[in-house]
């Protein structure tokens, strides 16, 4: 078993440098993801109905964001835990949306959403204070960068309803003025005929600030 290039009788042997990519590759950088908050926050098991019978299939709930606004939410189904996985979280990247910060850290003012039995409300925090909230919505504000925020929610704690309305509250606003009430019903009988509203008053109301689509000369 004894090699050329191995002195069995020195204590102090160190192997030849090679010139391979071996040294290289572990002192290089590892490269960075493209989407640092990757969280897996529900793994169940769904069944559908058919002639055949029941067919089971893993479901995979998926959150990704940059932290720095970008946040998306992606559901994955496969017979195998990866393979859904995997479903989930190319469907979250394709959900992405920006959610307005203030100061980087907060939301711009407190908001209300309900979605079925779940009621939530937000408040925006002064630095320091933290994320005090449901344990869903503390990994969507993390993945998406806000960091002083209270929320509670009431009603149905379920966490889909939870994760679905959280969303739609951050990304786009809850309740537009004159778009309905944000999840498909009609609008307020005491809003029509009401006068125009200052850009002020309506980002107050949505939740974030308005962008211009007017093309500039």
């Amino acid at each position: 078993m004894e090699r050329s290039d191995f002195d069995f009788r020195s204590v102090t042997w160190k192997p030849n440098d090679t010139k391979g990519s071996v040294s290289a590759s572990l002192n290089s950088e590892v490269p960075k993801r493209p989407f640092p908050f990757v969280y897996d926050l529900l793994s169940r098991i769904v069944k559908q109905q058919t002639g055949k019978g029941k067919i089971a299939r893993i479901e995979r709930i998926c959150i990704v964001g940059n932290g720095k606004g970008m946040v998306g939410l992606g559901i994955g189904k496969d017979a195998e835990g990866h393979r859904a996985l995997d479903r989930a979280r190319g469907r979250a990247v394709k959900n992405m949306d920006f959610v307005e910060r203030f100061e980087e850290r907060t939301i711009y003012t407190e908001m209300q959403a309900k979605l079925g039995s779940t009621r939530i409300i937000m408040r925006p925090r002064p630095v320091g204070f933290g994320l005090r909230c449901n344990p869903y919505m503390h990994q969507i504000f993390r993945a998406c960068g806000i960091k002083d925020i209270s929320a509670k929610v009431w009603g149905s704690r379920n966490p889909i309803n939870v994760m679905h309305a959280t969303l739609r509250m951050l990304q786009s606003g809850h309740a537009p003025i004159l778009m309905g009430d944000g999840l498909g019903g009609p609008g307020r009988k005491l809003s029509k005929g009401s006068g125009i509203m200052s850009q002020e008053a309506v980002e107050r109301s949505r939740g974030r600030r308005l962008a211009t689509l007017r093309k500039t000369t």
